[in-house]
């Protein structure tokens, strides 16, 4: 059994999807054969202080070089290359999207995250990436070379098909913590234009991750009298995630980029109809015949796709079909920790 240590920046009990990921990983790579550590990084990454990077590098510098050092890159795309470069462990680094393409950033902002994201990658042994399309965009956008990168998709725990809400009223569902890159002002704004139908709106999310977008949030939807229509649940445990999915007519997924789009895997592992954004690989994550797709950042054609989901119910009826047959052959994270454990142990072979 290999030895190998994962570092993760924050609270690993944080509810998204990276951070869910994470737990998965750290829970089966045992069974594969990987004596795995998690090693805890100051939160505030990816925009640490200097305390807080001296003590990610204080940390990661003891690894022994008998481990390998897996790093979540939510921390590794920020660290100082020459800093990485002293590392004593192999280096395997975790990429869900890279740094720079997070939305609401200047452009002089991102462009230096993506290019020293690109030089801390260069000392990576091996890179893990969530997606196909992480994978080109490090390619393309880092100059990782495509034989170093390994796509471990999220897995998807199997889940009891979705009943529907049985009301008139159409249920829509979006999951993501209430920042830029998620698009909830923009799904705000085209239902803004749908007061005429019955519909009502649940966002399960994090509303504390962007106190400023969350704020202006809930301020476009007094502007629009929608106060009443759509609830901001906040964080859920799965638990309670479990029922507003099972109770859900429609999910909603109105991103301006995903790394893979865990939440519309979920979405089609219950069989819920899809409408969502061709936003990175959120397109490539739903078939085309389970989900209504449309350019990010639009209002127009995403206030056209929810007209049409919500009035005809046999284009959703059509939708979810599609969606509950591709839910079922998604991959497990058994599989995901499968990927994981190989890369890990041909880097410390």
């Amino acid at each position: 059994m290999i030895k190998a240590v994962f570092a993760i920046p924050g609270d690993v009990m944080t509810l998204t999807g990276g951070y869910g990921y994470a737990r998965a990983v750290l829970s089966l790579l045992p069974v594969h054969g990987v004596d795995i550590r998690h090693l805890p990084l100051p939160d505030g990454f990816p925009f640490p202080d200097t305390q807080q990077m001296q003590e990610a590098i204080a940390k990661m510098r003891q690894v022994p070089s008998d481990y390998v050092l897996l790093v979540d890159g939510l921390a590794l795309g920020a660290l100082q290359p020459n800093e990485v470069a002293s590392l004593k462990a192999p280096l395997v680094g975790l990429v869900h999207h890279p740094l720079g393409f997070e939305s609401g950033m200047e452009p002089k902002h991102a462009h230096h995250l993506l290019a020293n994201e690109s030089a801390v990658l260069a000392y990576a042994h091996h890179v893990l990436a969530s997606s196909e399309t992480t994978r080109v965009a490090l390619h393309r956008d880092l100059d990782v070379p495509l034989e170093k990168i390994t796509v471990a998709e999220p897995g998807t725990d199997p889940a009891q098909r979705a009943i529907g809400s049985g009301r008139d009223d159409v249920e829509l569902l979006s999951v993501g913590s209430i920042t830029p890159r998620k698009g909830h002002a923009i799904l705000v704004e085209a239902l803004a234009g749908l007061t005429a139908v019955n519909w009502h709106l649940t966002i399960v999310g994090s509303d504390r991750r962007d106190v400023d977008c969350a704020r202006a949030l809930q301020e476009l939807m007094i502007s629009h009298d929608l106060a009443m229509r759509i609830t901001l649940a906040g964080e859920c445990d799965a638990e309670a995630l479990d029922r507003i999915y099972a109770g859900s007519d429609l999910f909603v997924l109105p991103s301006l980029y995903e790394g893979y789009g865990m939440v519309l895997a979920e979405a089609m592992a219950r069989g819920l109809p899809i409408i969502t954004t061709t936003g990175g690989a959120a397109a490539a994550t739903v078939p085309d015949r389970a989900a209504l797709k449309v350019a990010a950042g639009e209002v127009a054609p995403l206030r056209d796709a929810l007209q049409r989901a919500i009035e005809d119910g046999a284009l959703r009826a059509s939708l979810a079909e599609a969606s509950w047959q591709a839910g079922q052959a998604l991959p497990r994270w058994q599989d995901t920790a499968r990927i994981i454990a190989t890369v890990l142990q041909g880097v410390r072979g």
